[in-house]
């Protein structure tokens, strides 16, 4: 389990020490295989989310501002089927081809439609993924993200505290979120997953310094391309081993 939302420790820290595990767990994985939430059954979103149009000046200023509603609204397109979902996804590298060089002009189709739509990473890799002959195939249904949300659920999951800690750590999930910064339970992640001691760096296979125990042991760097999966490893690989057994499942289909 690792944090994408806010914490306390450097980019540096948690990418090495994600690679790490995500680079052993997904070795075993085809590399064919995209992990992305996906429903056909869009509900509130329909009318919320793809039908109105929007312009965000956002994109032609230097600075940030409210997006602008169109006072008209589109029809649902009839040439494919808008597929939504959590907008983390770990997408394969044949897709992603697919989707800059769009070869039957699918991915261009669909990237003209969600340009003016309201939070389109919800619905675009989505829609592309499960409208795709060659690709619809590939998907497991999951963003691999442990959240809590509110009964019935709100835009945002909720905070994560110390009460979380063990469902969370157990969970299998790749990613956690939301987190307020400098909450208590991520000094519980530094101490218990990470083993970073504080004011330090989270240690690698790279760290050859320290051999005296008070010393810090990545005062010294290695080869810094050295990755050495962490005691979480196996967890994850069960839970995506779990995932992967499911893929020809209806759950995991573009349905």
């Amino acid at each position: 389990m690792w944090i994408d939302s806010v914490a306390h420790f450097s980019d540096s820290d948690m990418v090495s020490t994600l690679l790490s595990d995500l680079s052993h767990v997904l070795l075993s994985v085809s590399r064919d295989v995209n992990f992305i939430d996906h429903t056909s059954d869009l509900g509130w979103k329909e009318g919320q989310r793809v039908k109105p149009i929007v312009v965000d000046p956002g994109l032609y200023l230097a600075r940030k501002t409210q997006i602008f509603y169109a006072t008209e609204k589109r029809p649902m397109p009839e040439a494919f089927n808008v597929f939504t979902g959590s907008p983390w996804v770990v997408l394969s590298r044949p897709f992603l081809e697919f989707c800059v060089f769009g070869w039957d002009n699918l991915p261009r189709t669909l990237l003209m439609y969600f340009t003016n739509a309201v939070l389109s990473e919800e619905v675009y890799f989505h829609s592309v993924v499960c409208n795709s002959p060659e690709f619809k195939n590939t998907t497991v249904n999951s963003d691999m993200r442990y959240m809590v949300w509110d009964n019935p659920p709100k835009m945002e999951p909720l905070f994560l505290n110390t009460s979380d800690y063990d469902l969370m750590a157990q969970s299998g999930a790749a990613f956690a979120r939301q987190f307020n910064k400098d909450e208590a339970v991520l000094d519980m992640i530094d101490q218990n997953i990470l083993k970073r001691s504080q004011n330090r760096v989270t240690p690698g296979a790279w760290c050859i310094g320290g051999k005296n125990w008070w010393m810090d042991p990545c005062s010294r760097w290695g080869d810094v391309n050295m990755l050495k999966p962490g005691p979480q490893v196996k967890i994850l690989g069960d839970s995506v081993q779990r995932l992967l057994q499911d893929l020809s499942s209806e759950s995991n289909q573009c349905r």
